[in-house]
């Protein structure tokens, strides 16, 4: 019983010390909360940034691993039959690809055009999807109107600043005119049934209409497609999961070298070829410039934490060093009636921790007020800023690996601070502690 009353005892002496003594603490508590608010906002500002850039390039180019195929007779046109489908989704499922799910989409990109009323606007994307296999992304847009619940084979869904450069609203009827796989124009009339809310660089000038409608303008076959996207339970797991693929599909047909960034991606696509081959590419692939943006970004954060963090350091070591020359003969007093050294580390110890854990709660606290007051600044002055964005506010997102580097190098701070002077003060005689040495 005694063994454990006494770390009680202990750890209340600690706490009352830390009470007594909070005028000393004072500024360096300010310097923790301040120095560890700015850093946890700024790393999960970005991470969340990430997170957000992350969802709407997922949802832009259909996963977390995506398959494109290309036909050395159309080069510029990416093309699958229902033969090569085939052969990429039982490479997948022989792989151990375990996907959530798995979407086809035909693709016609930059010289697509919508036209209604006299007014034409040129598209970068035309998406064609399969609106029920696909319903996990079209759930989470933020729709002008409600979306109607059947699109259909006949509906397209347009970008708000696209329907406001036409005119067009829910209902009308507007023209989509693309290029064939053989190079002439076809046009298709489609309903509008959904307007997106998205001005970003991924949904501006993109538009989505069925799979089949566009495969029948593209002059495919109504099975065909032109990229199979993975959608994976973890994300994380999207690099190990795109190698294990190449592996399978390398044995089974022609596929292009594995790229890392949009560099060697573009290279990669440049490379002269014969027949049919796929080229596989992860989320951080398309993503390498604004991760090196944002990388940059986490450099700054962490080279103005370092900064704050000598600054604590040296707050704390005179602090420390205040606070034990006062209370040298308390530290007597203390050896005098049974505590021991270890004791005595023990408590300026348990001080240092407590006022850690009270400094980085009031951080925290103070980090989710940055981050709120950020969500109701506007960022229209920055072009394609959007994307960055949920929903037209700056999100944040605390992730686990992240917080525990913050909460560590705090802690690492402190007790670098506090460990010697202490272990120093715990080794002087008693005498010279009673009669109040410096310390």
């Amino acid at each position: 019983m005694a063994k454990i009353e006494k770390p009680i005892a202990l750890l209340k002496l600690a706490l009352k010390y830390l009470n007594r003594y909070k005028r000393r603490y004072g500024f360096l508590l300010m310097a923790l909360i301040f120095g560890f608010a700015v850093v946890t906002f700024i790393t999960s500002t970005k991470d969340g940034m990430y997170n957000n850039v992350y969802y709407s390039a997922q949802s832009h180019y259909a996963g977390d691993i995506v398959a494109l195929g290309y036909d050395s007779a159309h080069g510029w046109l990416q093309h699958y039959t229902q033969g090569d489908i085939s052969v990429v989704l039982n490479a997948a499922n022989d792989a151990g690809i375990k996907s959530k799910y798995t979407v086809l989409r035909s693709v016609f990109g930059e010289r697509g055009v919508v036209y209604f009323n006299g007014n034409a606007v040129m598209q970068k994307y035309v998406i064609g999807c399969d609106w029920e296999k696909e319903e996990h992304l079209f759930s989470k847009m933020n729709f002008v109107y409600p979306r109607a619940q059947t699109v259909g084979d006949d509906g397209i869904i347009l970008s708000d600043p696209v329907a406001r450069q036409l005119g067009a609203v829910m209902g009308d009827s507007v023209i989509l005119e693309v290029d064939t796989r053989w190079g002439q124009k076809n046009t298709g009339q489609f309903i509008v049934r959904g307007i997106v809310k998205d001005s970003s660089i991924f949904g501006y000038f993109k538009v989505y209409v069925s799979r089949l409608s566009l495969n029948r303008l593209l002059l495919f076959d109504d099975t065909d497609c032109s990229v199979i996207g993975f959608f994976l339970d973890n994300s994380a797991s999207a690099e190990k999961n795109r190698k294990k693929l190449q592996a399978v599909l390398e044995e089974r047909i022609q596929c292009g070298p594995l790229v890392y960034n949009r560099d060697e991606m573009i290279k990669a696509q440049g490379l002269p070829w014969s027949g049919f081959k796929v080229l596989l590419y992860t989320m951080p692939v398309y993503l390498s410039e604004i991760s090196n943006l944002l990388d940059a970004m986490n450099m700054i954060t962490y080279f103005l934490y370092g900064m704050m963090l000598l600054i604590i350091f040296v707050s704390a070591a005179v602090t420390y060093r205040l606070i034990l020359h006062e209370r040298a003969r308390e530290m007597g007093i203390m050896r005098a009636i049974g505590f021991y050294g270890g004791d005595l580390r023990l408590v300026l110890w348990t001080e240092v921790i407590a006022l850690g854990i009270i400094s980085l709660f009031a951080g925290f606290l103070l980090a989710g007020f940055l981050s709120g007051t950020a969500s109701f600044v506007s960022f229209s002055w920055f072009p394609s800023f959007e994307i960055f964005q949920k929903n037209g506010k700056l999100s944040v997102l605390y992730l686990p690996k992240t917080v525990l580097f913050n909460v560590a190098l705090v802690f690492v701070t402190l007790i670098c601070a506090a460990f010697f002077p202490s272990f120093r003060a715990s080794k002087i005689n008693l005498p010279a502690l009673l009669s109040g040495e410096a310390l």
